[in-house]
C-alpha cells in the first residue's frame, strides 16, 4: 500500500514510474537553503530570472489575452504566426528557410518538449546517453518513457582543485563516449551552452560526437535552450552536416530569450519526418502550449528581438 502523510495508507497503488522516482535536486536544493541561512545554497540547476520580461512583451500578452482567437485552444504544433516568427529567427543560422509548418512545433516549454521527445522515440529497454553533470529533470523524462540513463562524464581540468578554469576546459572523453554506446543506443542528450556548467561545445567537438551518432543511428536531442547566453562561438550541431541534421531534434525556449520561464512557451526544430512524431505525443501529453503567450511572443516581434541579440 502507498504510505500517506499522516501514516495511513491508502489502497490505490501508484505506478512504478513515479512510486520510484527519487526527489529532485531543487526540492534538495531548497531545503538546503532553508537550513543554512548564514551560508547561501546557489541553486545552479534552474535556470530562472530575478527580473521582468521585456516591456514590449508583457504589453503584447496584455493585448493578446483580450483577442477571443487567443483564449481559446491553439494548433498542437503552435499558433501559425509564432512558428513563422520562430523560422524568420533561425532559419539564418541553417542557411536555408526552415518550414514553419513541418520543422517546428511548439511546447508547453522546452522540458515538455524534450518529454514529447522521450515519448516520440524511447520505448521499453532503450538507453540514453547523457554527458555528466546533466540538468536533473533529463532522468524523470526518459525514465517516464521506459528507457534507462547511460551517464558518459565529462572530464575536469586536472588543476581543477587548485586553480580556477573557464567552462571551455571541460572536456569529453570520446573514446568513453564510444564504449558507451551499446546495440541499445537510442538517443543521446547534448547541452550546449551547457547547464550547469555553461561550456559551449567547439565545432570539432561536437563532430566528434555527431561522427559517432551517425555511424550508429543515434537520435541527438539538442538542448540549446541557452542559446543567447554565451560570450564565445556557438555552433548548432544540426547545422555541421545534412547527414547530423537527419538525426537531430533542437530544442530552445522563449522563457529563457525574454527572462519569462513562466510562460511555458518553448519549441522543437528538425526534419519534418522527426518533428511529426514529436507533436503527436506533444498532443497527447498537453495539446498545446498556452495560447495567449504564444501569440505574445509573436506579436512582440520575437524574430526580430531574437536577430537583433549579441552575446552579452
Amino acid at each position: 500500500m502507498a504510505q500517506l502523510k499522516n501514516g495511513t495508507k491508502s489502497p490505490i497503488q501508484p505506478a512504478q514510474r513515479v512510486a520510484s522516482s527519487t526527489m529532485d535536486v531543487w526540492s534538495i536544493i531548497n531545503a538546503a537553503a532553508a537550513t543554512t541561512p548564514n551560508q547561501p545554497v546557489v541553486n545552479m540547476g534552474q535556470g530562472f530570472f530575478g527580473y521582468n520580461p521585456p516591456q514590449f512583451l508583457i504589453d503584447a500578452a496584455k493585448s493578446a489575452v483580450e483577442r477571443l482567437d487567443c483564449n481559446q485552444y491553439a494548433p498542437p504544433k503552435g499558433r501559425p504566426r509564432l512558428r513563422e516568427a520562430i523560422s524568420n529567427a533561425y532559419s539564418p543560422f541553417w542557411g536555408r528557410k526552415l518550414c514553419p509548418e513541418t520543422e517546428i512545433t511548439v511546447t508547453t516549454g522546452a522540458n515538455e518538449g524534450f518529454l514529447s521527445c522521450c515519448m516520440a522515440f524511447l520505448q521499453e529497454g532503450d538507453e540514453v546517453l547523457l554527458l555528466e553533470p546533466f540538468f536533473d529533470q533529463y532522468i524523470s523524462n526518459i525514465e517516464m518513457a521506459g528507457a534507462k540513463v547511460v551517464s558518459v562524464p565529462l572530464q575536469p581540468p586536472k588543476s581543477g582543485m587548485t586553480k580556477t578554469h573557464s567552462a571551455g576546459e571541460w572536456t569529453l572523453d570520446i573514446a568513453a563516449f564510444r564504449d558507451a554506446v551499446t546495440p541499445r543506443t537510442r538517443m543521446l542528450v547534448l547541452n550546449t551552452p551547457h547547464n550547469p556548467l555553461g561550456k559551449i561545445f567547439t565545432p570539432k567537438e561536437l563532430k566528434l560526437i555527431a561522427d559517432v551518432c551517425v555511424q550508429n543511428n543515434i537520435l541527438i536531442i539538442s538542448d540549446e535552450v541557452y542559446d543567447r547566453l554565451f560570450y564565445v562561438p556557438f555552433t548548432r550541431i544540426a547545422t555541421l552536416s545534412p547527414e547530423v541534421e537527419k538525426i537531430t531534434l533542437t530544442l530552445s525556449s522563449a522563457g529563457k530569450n525574454f527572462y519569462a520561464t513562466g510562460w511555458r512557451v518553448g519549441w522543437v526544430m528538425g526534419p519534418a519526418e522527426l518533428v511529426q512524431y514529436v507533436t503527436k505525443a506533444h498532443a497527447r501529453i498537453c495539446y498545446c502550449s498556452p495560447s495567449p503567450l504564444q501569440e505574445a511572443f509573436a506579436i512582440g516581434k520575437f524574430d526580430t528581438w531574437i536577430l537583433s541579440r549579441s552575446s552579452k
